[in-house]
């Protein structure tokens, strides 16, 4: 799996893509509870599910229909009537992608049994052809070590600077269209 900082940065990148004015704190953060939930079921070891089982580590949890539950069940809980549709479908659009970014990340490590991305209709477990990223190791204590060293490492070039530098190019997008954007230095 990639870390879970790495995880919760991407739901952050997505969400500075899709957001909306009234987006608040909190809308930011269900990104980022949406981008590492699926880690959660590593609980499963604790009840005796082994790791390949369908609700296993990177199983069910990780794939895309299970994004499309998460994303459904937020927009239920969070839009009240009456809120535009517009606010309805970007925040669905938001928590999915969020959730599913954590099983694509994970489909580009370099360990484990691969990714149910289409679990529960198919429980093949997938990689990508290239997997640059370093697997990151179960547990807070292990991440202090020379192999979590190397996962940091492998995120920072393949994750963070790739996500940083789209994410320049596209304020400079957006600043160079709205000449009245106030959050440019003057």
């Amino acid at each position: 799996m990639a870390s879970l900082v790495t995880h919760g940065f991407t739901a952050v990148a997505l969400g500075a893509a899709l957001q909306q004015p009234r987006w608040r704190r909190r809308a930011w953060v269900a990104g980022i509870v949406c981008a590492i939930l699926p880690d959660a079921d590593v609980i499963g070891f604790s009840f005796g599910i082994d790791y390949g089982d369908p609700l296993g580590h990177r199983g069910l949890s990780h794939s895309l229909p299970f994004a499309a539950l998460v994303a459904t069940v937020m927009v239920a809980v969070w839009c009240r009537p009456g809120h535009s549709s517009l606010c309805h479908w970007r925040l669905w659009v938001f928590t999915f992608l969020a959730t599913a970014s954590h099983g694509v990340l994970d489909a580009f490590t370099n360990g484990g049994l691969g990714i149910a991305l289409f679990a529960p209709f198919d429980q093949t477990r997938h990689f990508f052809p290239y997997r640059p990223l370093q697997v990151s190791p179960i547990g807070f204590g292990s991440f202090f070590t020379a192999r979590g060293m190397a996962v940091i490492v492998s995120e920072l070039v393949w994750v963070w600077l790739p996500i940083l530098a789209i994410g320049g190019v596209v304020l400079a997008v957006r600043r160079r269209r709205d000449p009245t954007d106030r959050s440019r230095p003057e």
